[in-house]
């Protein structure tokens, strides 16, 4: 999993502030919660005779995480103290070991590293706030979700879910400063500063930092966003808008990227309906997403990468490629009982054609535990986004077979 390593002790005055304040905490005169879960996770994926990792991982692949998270809530007259404690086990040659290279505090400290396990432990939130009637003040490790994508989501700027995670219950926190005003029609603005670290040397830089504001507001039946922001240094501008549609919700998001050399434009247009079918609650989704970056592109952009996290490598060795333009996404939950789920979800990629599908089958074993998984299909011929993109290799592209997801979780 990589090269060992000794105890890190970067993580640990962090974490010794962090008990001094829950101790003091705990014992004044306000609101304390405290709760978490742990979580078991299994994926498998099988690799083709074509593929390029068959040779480092054979035909089939097969990892594990366990994890504890531990939530601390702290409230008193408008202030919340929050703080999320992750320990992980990982073990498996393609788990990538989670770090906090690129953020602004180093809240993490891995204590075990071998060749195909790791062990760690981080802070996963830990944020200071003050609210009042028509304000919000957040500073720390925290999370930010914008737009209104449901699968893919260019507003999101800071740290958007691929469109196929398969557990999106926690986003991984950055640190930043964020604001709140509300106005008395219900509108509000919204602010937040992203701090970063250049990977190449470490230091704090606006080059890899991200500044945005948006408004949001009401417009007749329909209510809109607008977005601007400077983003990995470059300027952004957003407009996106919903509103209902008879029975359904209709959403789009429209963000435009001056490159310095381009303006790119990304969009998304979609609907949702829910309804009764055979004594069954279903709710339907329909995107389609305009990938601006879609042309042999070398920028960092998560949402162009659809559902191939081998490309994310690529990325970071400033490769480029040629990925897709045009693409549809479209999924239908089924509530087969009150307590089991089950969702297919189809990616389309429109010009190579290919496609990734994947259906996810959630149920509650009890009040408290959980079992969620899902298996992914890609289709497509080697060359196309989801079958394979070519490696530089002749004859071998980064292709994957079947996946699949398994876990169980436990609420405390």
């Amino acid at each position: 999993m990589g090269k060992s390593s000794m105890i890190s002790t970067s993580v640990r005055p962090s974490i010794t502030l962090l008990l001094c304040v829950y101790s003091s905490l705990v014992w004044a005169d306000g609101r304390t919660e405290f709760g978490g879960h742990t979580k078991l996770r299994l994926f498998g994926q099988a690799y083709p005779s074509d593929s390029l990792f068959r040779e480092q991982y054979g035909s089939a692949a097969l990892n594990g995480i366990a994890e504890m998270r531990l939530k601390f809530e702290y409230r008193q007259s408008g202030w919340t103290f929050s703080s999320d404690y992750q320990l992980l086990a990982l073990n498996g040659e393609t788990v990538s070991v989670p770090d906090d290279q690129r953020r602004l505090f180093d809240l993490s400290s891995t204590f075990s590293d071998g060749a195909d396990s790791a062990a760690l432990h981080r802070l996963d939130r830990l944020w200071l706030g003050y609210s009042s009637e028509r304000a919000v003040i957040k500073v720390g490790r925290q999370v930010l979700s914008w737009g209104n994508g449901l699968f893919y989501s260019p507003m999101d700027l800071v740290n958007p879910f691929d469109p196929t995670a398969v557990d999106t219950e926690y986003k991984t926190g950055d640190d930043m400063l964020y604001a709140q005003f509300v106005h008395r029609d219900g509108a509000d603005i919204q602010a937040a500063h992203v701090v970063r670290r250049d990977p190449f040397d470490g230091n704090v830089a606006s080059r890899v930092s991200t500044t945005a504001i948006k408004y949001h507001g009401f417009l007749g039946e329909g209510e809109f966003d607008l977005l601007v922001a400077r983003h990995y240094d470059d300027p952004v501008l957003g407009i996106g808008a919903n509103r209902a549609l008879g029975g359904a919700s209709l959403g789009t998001d429209v963000v435009l990227t001056d490159t310095g050399t381009d303006t790119i434009v990304q969009a998304t247009l979609n609907l949702s309906y829910s309804w009764v079918a055979f004594e069954k609650n279903m709710t339907g989704s329909i995107e389609y997403y305009f990938n601006g970056f879609g042309q042999h592109s070398s920028r960092y952009d998560p949402q162009s990468l659809a559902s191939n996290p081998n490309l994310f490598d690529r990325l970071e060795r400033g490769e480029s490629f040629a990925l897709g333009r045009h693409y549809l996404a479209g999924s239908i939950l089924a509530e087969l009982t009150p307590l089991w789920t089950v969702s297919p979800l189809l990616l389309l990629n429109v010009q190579d054609p290919s496609a990734l599908l994947q259906l996810t089958t959630q149920y509650s074993v009890a009040d408290n535990v959980t079992v969620l998984g899902s298996l992914s299909i890609p289709i497509g011929p080697s060359g196309s986004e989801f079958g394979g993109p070519g490696s530089g290799v002749p004859g071998q592209f980064q292709a994957s077979d079947a996946g699949v997801f398994a876990q169980i979780a436990w609420y405390f």
